[in-house]
């Protein structure tokens, strides 16, 4: 996920971050007891980077519910939901992402893209909470 799908331009924001008094948030190195909201925008990858091995060491598949994040740990597992329809998914962090647009606070897998409905918009808001599996 290194390399990030060109989506049309938008506003550079900074995420909103909500804090939920329920625990530190956690670093990359360690467990994840993150119980914190994070709100920004989703992209996806599919195809093209199949079989390449993610910054988790895992080969990429984009039929699995696998998804990227700057500072997650692998193997965390996140609760994404989109803000306009109420679509709800869960993946599993394998890699690093998205660059180059502090807005974009996650990217996607083509399936789990396909699950929440964005395929075709490319770039959707959702919320990001951390959860125990899937």
């Amino acid at each position: 996920m290194a390399v990030a799908v060109a989506v049309g331009a938008c506003a550079r924001t900074e995420p909103d971050l909500v804090r939920e008094p329920v625990g530190d948030i956690g670093a990359v190195s360690g467990p994840s007891p993150r119980r914190e909201v994070q709100v920004g925008y989703a992209t996806w990858y599919g195809a093209r980077l199949a079989g390449h091995r993610t910054a988790s060491g895992e080969r990429f598949d984009p039929g699995q519910m696998t998804a990227a994040h700057r500072t997650l740990a692998f193997g965390t597992w996140v609760e994404v939901r989109r803000i306009d329809t109420g679509e709800r998914v869960r993946v599993r962090i394998t890699d690093r992402g998205p660059f180059g647009h502090e807005d974009r606070v996650i990217d996607l897998s083509r399936e789990a893209a396909r699950r929440l409905g964005m395929l075709g918009a490319g770039l959707t808001r959702v919320e990001l909470r951390v959860v125990d599996g899937p």
